[in-house]
């Protein structure tokens, strides 16, 4: 081994690496989902997808507390992203429902990875463009993100799994989710950007409880608990274009900042 690779070698931080092993990690997960869908496993493959979002925020954020961010890291997580929660979500619903419609479902489950794609292709286009936004704008996402996305069409199938009932396989009812959130997906649709919310000093205690109380639902009723989020996060976005058009018109003039990706600091996919 020559001294130049040497060098190289022990210029790799185990913190720099964290970030993009994480990433990795949420990519596995999503892989493993599609696994246990094959075998039947819809609660494993669910919980397998809902750990890969996990991973997939606390990757960036992870990233830019350590000063590790890249635009390796960034592409690496567009990639994961996209199998994630763009195929692997898909796959699930063509074996859980789609299958059915054979040919003509399996069109469907292409769609929505493809809205995905473009989704992520659209984003790392804004973060190499550099074109500048109003400094408000960072208050929403431009459409539903990828992580949310995969989540949400995967409702029919957790609304399924709390009620035992067929009626949530349908086609229809899947057809239309899918179709549906794939358009959110691609859309200019303004959605809640939680990363950039304050919380005052006087209500930490309270989001820190809210926090722990969610996280105790999710681990005793995990269906129930997704399914109010998914609900909830889609009755949030008609607030959010009507946030949205209001301060464009009671801030024409706010100064512009460089344009960031969708869920990401400059230069790390969340």
């Amino acid at each position: 081994m020559d001294m130049r690779s040497q060098r190289r070698l022990r210029g790799l931080s185990l913190n720099r690496l964290i970030p993009n092993i994480l990433t990795i990690l949420a990519l596995c997960a999503g892989v493993t989902a599609m696994r246990f869908g094959l075998q039947g496993g819809w609660e494993a493959a669910v919980i397998a997808i809902v750990v890969a979002a996990v991973l997939d925020g606390l990757d960036g954020r992870i990233a830019r507390a350590l000063g590790a961010t890249s635009r390796f890291g960034a592409e690496l997580d567009s990639l994961s992203d996209f199998v994630a929660f763009g195929v692997a979500p898909a796959f699930l619903v063509y074996l859980w429902s789609l299958q059915a419609l054979g040919g003509f479902g399996w069109a469907l489950s292409l769609l929505f990875a493809v809205c995905c794609a473009l989704r992520l292709a659209r984003f790392n286009t804004a973060l190499d463009s550099g074109e500048p936004e109003p400094g408000w704008a960072k208050k929403f996402f431009v459409g539903v993100p990828a992580p949310v996305g995969g989540l949400l069409v995967l409702i029919p199938l957790i609304v399924g799994l709390e009620t035992e009932s067929d009626v949530f396989a349908s086609p229809v009812i899947n057809g239309l989710a899918i179709v549906g959130i794939a358009a959110l997906m691609v859309s200019r649709i303004p959605t809640i950007a939680l990363k950039q919310a304050k919380v005052p000093a006087r209500y930490v205690g309270f989001v820190l409880l809210g926090v722990g109380a969610f996280a105790a639902f999710l681990i005793s009723k995990p269906w129930v608990t997704l399914t109010v989020s998914a609900v909830v996060y889609l009755a949030s976005i008609p607030y959010a274009v009507a946030l949205d058009r209001r301060l464009e018109r009671t801030h024409p003039h706010a100064p512009f900042e460089t344009v960031e990706t969708e869920e990401s600091g400059p230069s790390k996919d969340d």
